[in-house]
């Protein structure tokens, strides 16, 4: 029995496609804003940094470390 295919027709439904629309959008920016906020950073600047003593270091650390808090 051989498979019979009409032309003429419109297939009454596709799979794997689908329409965004403005709101699903707007929702997928919301959750894209939402996971940089909760992705971990560094709180030092990116770079090299030199120090004279390990004092001067641990003050830079701290520094740096106490504004990433706020």
């Amino acid at each position: 029995m051989a498979n019979v295919v009409n032309l003429e027709e419109t297939p009454g439904k596709v799979v794997g496609r689908s329409q965004a629309d403005a709101d699903s959008f707007a929702a997928y920016r919301k959750i894209v804003a939402m996971a940089d906020l909760l992705r971990p950073r560094s709180p030092y600047p990116r770079g090299v940094f030199r120090f004279k003593t390990h004092e001067e270091a641990h003050q830079w650390k701290m520094k740096h470390m106490i504004q990433a808090a706020r």
